[in-house]
């Protein structure tokens, strides 16, 4: 009854298995230590923007607005660096303006009860055009010497990014399993109208999903940005197919109420590896798109699937019961 619960988890950590063993055979330089280095770091910063999309697909929502808030929090510390302000407060600073850009999502959809699809999508367009609008398509150069990693250097600043980035990932991990809050976003997903009638307000609690969402975005950027000398305004591209790809292949159901942290974190290494792996096997990388877009569209469908099959065993159960 355990396995099965997890049976999605389990398939998505069977098929990074497979990848893994059959990049191992084509190119086994693949598995070089500074490769794998350089994959951790790469997707650390996408890790804590998933952790946010499993809450907000967990309570029924879909936020494809973060690539364009990732983009403006990005340029939002390189600007605030600029000005001489510490790392510290750039960080606490950058959080907040990304947890604003997610209380504006939360308050049209949780509050305002507006389709999730169609407000992210406007935030989408919104975000990026207003930031090309502000920076003229500029990147932001000329970051002062302690913004790039930290000021550390880069293997202590890469520790650095790891660290934060397991610590996040664990604290929200234990929280979705063990506090009040985890319970109820489960609950929201799995039926609002029960969670309602059981002393649960549905609307703040996707409030408080989307401005999550934004926050952990505004830090993901951070994480992100520190990795280079300058920012691009376009940063973020692509973030919110990668990271919905992550989620619904780790085993969190597209329709909310099903999932886990773990799971993300297997779907998001399978993701994160998978544009690495094109390129060690010889195939063109701008195939990994495609592939993100073909595993949403899988997982959807079998989202249904399941979903007609408890509800069949159900019935069945249900009739045999009454029959017996």
């Amino acid at each position: 009854m355990g396995i099965s619960r997890y049976k999605r988890e389990i398939s998505a950590a069977l098929a990074y298995v497979v990848l893994l063993v059959v990049v191992g055979i084509v190119a086994p330089s693949f598995f070089d230590g500074g490769n794998i280095r350089d994959l951790v770091i790469n997707n650390a910063p996408a890790l804590l923007v998933a952790v946010g999309m499993t809450l907000v697909i967990l309570v029924g929502q879909i936020d494809i607005s973060i690539g364009s808030q990732f983009a403006v929090a990005s340029v939002a510390a390189g600007l605030l660096a600029k000005t001489g302000m510490p790392m510290p407060f750039v960080a606490i600073f950058v959080l907040l303006i990304g947890a604003a850009m997610g209380a504006l999502n939360g308050l049209l959809i949780g509050l305002l009860r507006l389709p999730s699809i169609i407000v992210t999508l406007a935030m989408l367009v919104l975000w990026r055009d207003a930031l090309r609008w502000a920076t003229e398509g500029a990147w932001v150069q000329d970051l002062p010497a302690d913004f790039q990693w930290f000021g550390f250097g880069q293997r202590t600043g890469e520790i650095a990014i790891v660290v934060i980035t397991l610590v996040v990932f664990g604290c929200f991990a234990w929280s979705l399993r063990n506090l009040i809050a985890g319970r109820k976003i489960y609950a929201v997903g799995s039926d609002d109208e029960a969670a309602r009638l059981a002393g649960i307000e549905p609307r703040n609690v996707v409030f408080w999903v989307f401005l999550i969402m934004g926050g952990l975005t505004g830090v993901a950027a951070v994480l992100n940005a520190v990795r280079f000398s300058s920012i691009p305004g376009n940063a973020g591209t692509g973030l919110e197919l990668k990271t919905i790809a992550a989620v619904v292949v780790g085993g969190t159901a597209i329709t909310g109420g099903r999932g886990t942290m773990v799971g993300t974190l297997i779907g998001l290494a399978l993701l994160g590896t998978i544009a690495t792996a094109l390129t060690f096997v010889g195939i063109n990388p701008f195939w990994e798109k495609a592939i993100q877009g073909l595993i949403i569209l899988a997982a959807l469908v079998s989202d249904v699937a399941l979903g007609r099959l408890e509800r069949d065993g159900k019935y069945l159960a249900a009739h045999a019961g009454g029959t017996a």
